[in-house]
């Protein structure tokens, strides 16, 4: 794998990526099927509060995209995070701008305190831990 800033078409691959992410009801349902592993689509709605017809619709970007698997059981549909590098993306993302405690100031200083990897909720064991920069 080379570096982003050697290669411009995974450059270009990642940033179409990405844009996938960049929309906040998507986020909220990455987020729920995070917190949850498997959830029906009326459990995403109620966790989400996104409502129909939106939430079909960001569901199928998602499917279109490959970062949720579907599992059909009698009429119900659900949803999972696709593979192992989506639950990492959608992890990191959490870490990043989900959890506003993670990373705070430390008094008189302009460094950030972050939890130790041992105190961070990860199920990748302890390999990053993440902080926001806030200036």
């Amino acid at each position: 794998m080379n570096a982003l800033w050697t290669d411009k078409q995974a450059a270009q691959q990642a940033a179409e990526k990405l844009k996938i992410f960049a929309q906040p009801q998507r986020l909220m349902i990455l987020s729920a099927l995070l917190a949850h592993r498997e959830l029906s689509v009326s459990a995403i709605d109620e966790a989400t509060g996104i409502g129909q017809p939106a939430l079909s619709q960001q569901l199928a970007e998602l499917r279109k995209a490959s970062l949720v698997e579907t599992r059909r059981e009698a009429k119900q549909i659900h949803y999972r995070l696709a593979d192992d590098l989506t639950e990492i993306c959608a992890h990191s993302i959490e870490m990043v701008f989900g959890h506003p405690t993670m990373a705070q100031p430390q008094k008189n200083s302009s460094s950030y305190a972050v939890p130790a990897p041992s105190a961070v909720s990860s199920p990748y064991g302890t390999a990053a831990a993440f902080a926001r920069i806030i200036d």
